[in-house]
């Protein structure tokens, strides 16, 4: 029960810094569709990369961040069943999630010199382990003790936050939809972490 608790929770922590931060930014209002996702963590008044940025609870939005990190690496720590590979597999992904949310959140993406670079390793490093810990968790799902299909869904899930990185690319190329693209990406292993940590505790992990 304990995993799944903070497998539930590292999301619940992420949607809830996101809606709050975002709600925040009145002037203009903040973008689900158009604004970077990262923006949230630029308290400003700044412009970079072509956007405005000014998020009075930037620290809301970083404090999120390094949460959901932790939230979602404890998790991983606490599963019970993996066999000894599939454990280091998960656990050194969980890892890389963690390191990653908390660059993002001591590096917001301001676009200043120094920063800019570490803020965007972080952000790739969390966005592609982010998706493979899904799959992992899926694709074990006989020794996590959930369905086949949901295995099967948590696989599908990783993918597609996987395949989003190309159509976030393209998005940011163009200058339109970014921010939806971008959630694109992450939503899907967020969703799956609500997923396996409400199987979890359903048979008690």
């Amino acid at each position: 029960m304990r995993s799944g608790t903070a497998l539930v929770a590292a999301a619940a922590v992420y949607f809830t810094a996101e809606f709050i931060a975002a709600a925040a930014w009145t002037n203009p209002p903040y973008s689900y569709t158009y604004h970077f996702i990262s923006n949230l963590g630029v308290h400003g008044p700044a412009t970079a990369f072509g956007q405005y940025m000014y998020s009075p609870l930037a620290w809301v939005m970083n404090t999120g961040f390094i949460l959901f990190g932790l939230a979602a690496l404890t998790g991983v720590v606490l599963l019970e069943g993996l066999s000894r590979g599939r454990r280091v597999a998960t656990l050194a992904t969980a890892v890389l999630l963690a390191a990653g949310s908390v660059v993002v959140a001591l590096f917001p993406g301001s676009g200043d010199t120094g920063t800019a670079d570490y803020h965007g390793l972080g952000a790739v490093v969390a966005f592609v382990s982010g998706n493979v810990l899904v799959i992992l968790l899926g694709s074990s799902h006989a020794l996590l003790g959930f369905s086949r299909r949901l295995g099967r869904a948590l696989v599908a899930l990783g993918i597609a936050g996987l395949a989003s990185i190309v159509a976030y690319r393209a998005a940011t190329s163009a200058g339109f939809l970014i921010g939806l693209a971008e959630r694109g990406i992450i939503y899907p292993f967020l969703i799956g972490f609500i997923l396996v940590g409400t199987a979890l505790r359903k048979r008690g992990s």
